[in-house]
């Protein structure tokens, strides 16, 4: 099946790209991008003029920062084409909720991704969790910007999610392995003093069955990254490690998956498309508008690129 990528960035190279040329389901035909292209494909700078030049390619898939993801969506959707949407899937969930009814009504595929939820030992821990008495469940997402989103200064200008950027990672997993509902109660939000997105994130849930649930989301960890779930039920107790890569029972490693976020996220596509039907969870994303709705804003030290500059 044909496919274009829009938006050719770290994550495109990163991910989309090499995922895309190892797949037999998937045939990279055309990229979009006002600054970048990919070789040995047609590359257009012009979203609207790769819809209409090529009717051939019926998927496309969206990379961009959040806040331009609507427009193009939308755009792809009115040309019959199905959509695939890098996480978050849009800036606000009102975006979102017309880019489903507009695909429903057009008859088109619309896959809203969260990759990590596809981690290797990710479906081990939601099947351990699924009868058990949960007690407390402790969210622990640490990590160093500079590594990870070296110079985007989109992130920090609003709607850019800051730390939540990597925080809906975490709260994409957690509502998937969740055997319940959860909603946020209490929330705490750091922000720079020169930024507009948060850079450290504490919060609290409820959750219907009393077991206590918070998640720490922080962007200033240097050295070894923290991406883990812990959890602790009345049967014993769960870790979930590396961004769900890495998976403990009472103590004991569960042995190795294989790893292979963004292939399964193509795979999955693939799916979707061929059955005629959808998949779009805005529950991560509703967490964060929560979270921003209720949290309490604290100002931090600002923050620079450069270290010695603050």
């Amino acid at each position: 099946m044909k496919i274009a990528l829009v938006s050719i960035g770290k994550i495109a190279r990163d991910q989309h790209i090499p995922r895309l040329a190892e797949s037999k389901d998937w045939e990279l035909a055309a990229a979009v991008s006002r600054s970048a292209t990919v070789e040995g494909v047609e590359n257009f700078a012009d979203f609207g003029d790769m819809l209409a030049k090529r009717p051939d390619i019926p998927v496309v898939s969206l990379c961009m920062p959040p806040a331009a993801r609507f427009d193009y969506a939308a755009a792809a959707i009115a040309a019959g084409r199905h959509v695939m949407l890098e996480k978050p899937p849009g800036a606000t969930l009102s975006e979102c909720f017309e880019l489903e009814r507009m695909a429903k009504a057009k008859g088109v595929t619309l896959f809203a991704t969260w990759h990590s939820r596809y981690a290797a030992q990710v479906p081990a821990a939601k099947t351990w969790m699924a009868n058990k008495s949960i007690r407390k469940v402790t969210v622990t997402w640490k990590e160093d910007v500079r590594r990870w989103h070296p110079g985007q200064d989109w992130i920090w200008e609003a709607g850019g999610l800051g730390v939540f950027d990597p925080g809906i990672n975490a709260l994409s997993i957690l509502t998937e392995i969740m055997p319940r509902a959860l909603f946020v109660r209490h929330a705490t939000l750091e922000f720079p003093a020169n930024r507009d997105t948060p850079i450290g994130v504490t919060l609290d849930f409820h959750d219907q069955q009393k077991a206590e649930v918070t998640a720490v989301f922080d962007w200033r960890q240097e050295g070894p990254q923290t991406w883990d779930i812990a959890v602790e039920a009345d049967e014993g107790s769960l870790l979930l490690q590396s961004g769900g890569a890495k998976l403990l029972i009472d103590g004991k490693p569960v042995a190795d998956a294989p790893d292979g976020e963004y292939a399964a996220l193509y795979a999955r596509m693939f799916d979707l498309v061929r059955s005629a039907k959808s998949d779009v969870d805005l529950a991560p994303m509703a967490h964060v508008a929560d979270a921003f709705a209720l949290g309490l804003r604290k100002q931090v030290d600002a923050f620079h690129w450069a270290k010695e500059q603050g």
